[in-house]
């Protein structure tokens, strides 16, 4: 699905929801394709996912499924969106709990993690798109990393949770360095535990500790 990229407020890139331009029919085709590739995906994991499996299940003809996307790690990366946004949806709701800065990022990631890694095998594959190092989905990979960045430093601020890529503003230049840096590190936590280095509750362990270093603890703590 091709998006063209626009510069954020950070000069970070983020992709223009194309999705929004489609006809009901399309809609409905694209959802039978992600629907499909997401079950693969939970079956078999990246592997699992191949193409010509995938417009068989989804019942579109391959060529068709190539008009909307182009791989699938392309297909996969608009599924973790999708999980992104059930995220943000989650923390308009109910936003990051904590005392302070550190209790209230640890929350968010412990929230993130919990719902990412609910269904294993779709999370390890949607991690490997994310990690394939396609040029031209950099966009699409761009606009993940952008959407935690919002979601931390709304946490950051007490703040209700941005919705959508493109909504929200960024931090200061301190608030998206920690953002950010928090980002990567929680990114790479999940290699591990998608490579087997680790469980979950490791994953939280380290996103706190990450925190209270990049935040600081607070008064009294």
């Amino acid at each position: 699905m091709a998006q063209t990229p626009r510069p954020s407020p950070a000069g970070a890139v983020e992709p223009v929801p194309a999705v929004a331009r489609l006809a009901a029919s399309q809609l409905r085709r694209v959802r039978a394709i992600v629907d499909a590739a997401v079950a693969l995906a939970e079956q078999g994991g990246f592997e699992g996912v191949r193409l010509r499996d995938v417009a068989e299940a989804s019942g579109v003809a391959l060529g068709t499924l190539y008009k909307y996307f182009r791989s699938k790690e392309d297909v996969l990366l608009f599924a973790l969106q999708e999980e992104m946004e059930k995220l943000e949806a989650a923390l308009a709701a109910r936003p990051a709990r904590g005392d302070d800065a550190v209790e209230r990022v640890t929350d968010l990631f412990a929230r993130a993690t919990r719902g990412l890694t609910r269904r294993p095998n779709l999370a390890r594959a949607a991690l490997r798109a994310v990690a394939a190092g396609e040029p031209e989905l950099a966009a699409k990979v761009a606009g993940f990393h952008l959407r935690t960045v919002r979601l931390v430093v709304a946490s950051l601020r007490a703040e209700p949770a941005p919705r959508g890529g493109g909504a929200g503003e960024l931090g200061d230049e301190r608030e998206n360095a920690i953002a950010s840096i928090l980002d990567h590190v929680w990114f790479a936590l999940l290699v591990g535990w998608a490579g087997g280095l680790h469980g979950t509750r490791e994953v939280n362990e380290r996103m706190r500790a990450a925190a209270r270093l990049l935040v600081g603890e607070p008064a009294g703590g």
